[in-house]
């Protein structure tokens, strides 16, 4: 029986290191932005729902991503219209490759975890945190932003506080990219232990 093992954070808190820590390792991540990417791609059932609602398409036939977030960004209705095309469509992926697992865990990495209630589809909820100041710094820098547009961004999801309570495990990534391996394996364990007298 495969455990299924939510993986979120917030913005800028580092878990994409944490998913490719646990890829390279061998376990398997699903990856709910990469699906809902591919979900806009032509042939897909939601691409044809989307242009048809909104258009948005390239010379090439390809969808216009920057433009059909222009305008979901500005009405709160389509927003909601392009999220019921796409979300029952990332669902469905995730519960396939959960019943196509073959390991004893597997990883669903869903940053809006919380904020789209999908901790139904996990056994446990794992939270890569930071603190705000550091979440805050680390934004700033890596997206070339000041403080204001990195703190609106912060604030289009669940704080970081609220998530790490939240979660039943959390991964410290306050410190060294050797401290965070090591809060990693420790998570791990505990994983793997609670599998094994399940």
């Amino acid at each position: 029986m495969t455990r299924v093992i939510g993986l979120t954070g917030s913005i800028a808190v580092g878990k994409s290191t944490v998913t490719h820590y646990l890829l390279t390792h061998g376990y398997q991540v699903v990856d709910a932005d990469k699906i809902s990417h591919d979900a806009l791609n032509p042939g897909n059932s939601c691409y044809e729902k989307v242009k048809e609602l909104f258009g948005c398409l390239n010379e090439d036939g390809t969808m216009n991503r920057q433009a059909l977030g222009d305008i979901v960004f500005k009405d709160h209705q389509k927003k909601e219209a392009l999220e019921n095309i796409i979300h029952p469509y990332v669902i469905k992926m995730i519960q396939k490759a959960i019943q196509e697992c073959q390991d004893d865990l597997i990883f669903l990495d869903i940053p809006l975890l919380f904020e789209v209630h999908l901790e139904y589809l996990c056994d446990k909820i794992l939270v890569v945190y930071v603190d705000e100041e550091l979440q805050l710094k680390r934004l700033m820098r890596r997206n070339k932003i000041d403080e204001e547009k990195a703190k609106h961004l912060i604030r289009q999801q669940i704080s970081i506080e609220d998530k790490k309570m939240m979660g039943d495990y959390v991964i410290d990534n306050r410190q060294n990219f050797e401290d965070l391996y090591q809060n990693i394996e420790r998570v791990l364990k505990v994983l793997k232990d609670e599998t094994i007298y399940e």
